[in-house]
């Protein structure tokens, strides 16, 4: 039984990317000054790199994801608001601290989560590749609740989801589907 064929992708790959500057004032905005990350292809030019020089936030390099769930998850009994970074491997790979932390322990973490091998011009869900494609489905099935963040207006909705995140006290995660600009 062989795999359904996916949608032919558009043949105009002319697209808009999101501003890697409009992204950080939306974090600052949403009050989020802790970040905790490992590099990712996706957001590293346009958000991590410029994040790390940036006096308003303070940066914790961590080697695996699920430390950063963990330590997002503690600084969230201050009050502290985080930001965990990573791409959607290790996302996959955290996932268990994430259903342990976020959904049973009921802790906001907030996470943006690059979508390495997304073609920019087509949905995750269209993508040829499979790493991309089932993400959203996951966390539908954990009912944890994302958001994507492929076009430039798609920044827009940053501060409400982190503050529904932190009101209900439940993850959310921002996948982010193509490169934001550098600033």
């Amino acid at each position: 039984m062989g795999a359904s064929p996916l949608p032919a992708a558009s043949s105009s790959t002319e697209v808009a990317f999101p501003s890697g500057a409009g992204i950080i004032a939306r974090i600052k905005e949403a009050e989020i000054r802790e970040i905790v990350a490992l590099p990712d292809i996706v957001t590293s030019d346009g958000l991590l790199w410029p994040i790390s020089v940036d006096p308003d936030f303070r940066l914790t390099r961590i080697c695996k994801e699920d430390e950063g769930v963990s330590i997002c998850g503690a600084m969230s009994y201050n009050g502290t608001r985080a930001l965990l970074m990573m791409q959607q491997t290790g996302l996959m790979d955290s996932l268990n601290a994430i259903r342990a932390i976020g959904v049973d322990y009921e802790l906001p973490i907030v996470m943006m989560v690059g979508l390495q091998g997304k073609e920019p011009h087509v949905k995750p869900d269209q993508s040829a590749s499979y790493g991309v494609r089932i993400i959203r489905p996951v966390l539908d099935a954990m009912a944890i609740s994302h958001s994507l963040i492929e076009e430039p207006e798609d920044i827009d909705h940053i501060p409400q989801a982190v503050e529904a995140a932190y009101a209900g006290s439940r993850p959310h995660v921002f996948l982010i589907g193509r490169s934001p600009e550098a600033p």
